[in-house]
């Protein structure tokens, strides 16, 4: 399961702890091969032959095993959680069910109020669990437009918010932890209720800036415990580099391409095998380290648009 093809060798090491096992385990997996023969007075009475993978639930998605199990329990676990709390018609449906919240702007207190957006197939919703509030809700023929805005929020960080615009005049906008997904659905379900033809001519950025580059990567993600590896999706766009982990509800690494000042590949050991990593120098000063099977293509491909988008200064630094 992992790319180091070197054979393991037994270790009698006592420095080698049972965190040391674990950490091997839950983050590269294991391959068992047993053959077992079980004989009494020298007669084979029993066979046994076991091949087994041990690995933790994120190693396991990283190279697509259990998959189908995991998507299928979650979904029932959504569709069961979502039913008990919208009260859902006998014949009403879920579209889907992320984190997420909803600006309110009218009455005494102004903000963002945090919860769960549940779309159905018949009205999209922001619910509160504890207590339990429904903090907005509309039906589907009710909504106009939806457009996905840039926002940026008191940390600095730019966050795409979903903007709603409704028959009545009125206008909400919603925050989401798959902001495009919610856009693409929300515009798929309105377009198909009847009625003539809503104008969901508006396309989510990842549409209209389609991947330079896009394909596994490993990330060398900083932790409090040292950096660890992961295993993920890396995608390139002309504006900014993004690394997400199959587990994970929000993107790990947002790095936009303005910020690059220096892209090398270093011989060091990786998942990805010798040579396969990728350095990254950031504006900040800080190292960005990346890991893939083709570090060439990934690294021509940074280096070139890191100078087409950084500044001539920085453009000189991105270099090999």
């Amino acid at each position: 399961m992992t790319a180091d093809l070197s054979p393991m060798r037994p270790t009698r090491d006592p420095r080698v702890t049972l965190d040391d096992l674990l950490e091997v385990v839950l983050n590269k997996g294991a391959v068992l091969h047993l053959d077992l023969i079980v004989a009494v007075a020298d007669i084979p009475l029993i066979g046994v032959s076991l091949r087994a993978a041990i690995a933790g639930m994120e190693t396991m998605l990283e190279y697509g095993m259990m998959r189908h199990w995991d998507e299928d329990t979650r979904a029932w676990a959504e569709r069961s959680t979502a039913r008990r709390a919208l009260d859902l018609e006998e014949d009403e449906n879920i579209v889907c069910r992320m984190s997420g919240g909803h600006l309110l702007t009218e009455g005494l207190y102004h903000g963002w109020r945090p919860g769960t957006v549940y779309l159905t197939d018949r009205r999209l919703v922001v619910l509160r669990d504890e207590p339990r509030e429904i903090l907005w809700e509309t039906g589907l023929d009710a909504v106009t437009t939806v457009r996905l805005e840039p926002e940026e929020t008191v940390g600095g960080e730019e966050r795409l918010r979903l903007d709603v615009a409704l028959a009545d005049g009125g206008q909400e906008r919603l925050s989401a932890r798959e902001p495009e997904e919610l856009h693409a659905l929300l515009t798929e379900a309105c377009a198909g209720r009847p009625g003539p033809a809503l104008p969901f001519a508006f396309r989510s950025p990842a549409e209209e800036d389609p991947p330079l580059a896009e394909g596994h990567l490993w990330y060398h993600e900083p932790r409090r415990g040292g950096p660890l590896w992961r295993g993920g999706q890396g995608r390139l766009t002309g504006d900014r580099l993004v690394w997400k982990s199959p587990v994970d509800s929000r993107p790990a690494l947002v790095l936009p391409l303005t910020d690059i000042t220096a892209v090398r590949r270093i011989p060091e050991y990786s998942p990805a095998g010798e040579g396969g990593v990728i350095a990254v120098r950031t504006a900040a000063g800080d190292e960005v380290r990346l890991a893939a099977d083709d570090p060439a293509a990934w690294t021509e491909r940074l280096r070139a648009t890191g100078s087409a988008t950084g500044p001539a200064a920085v453009a000189g630094r991105v270099t090999g």
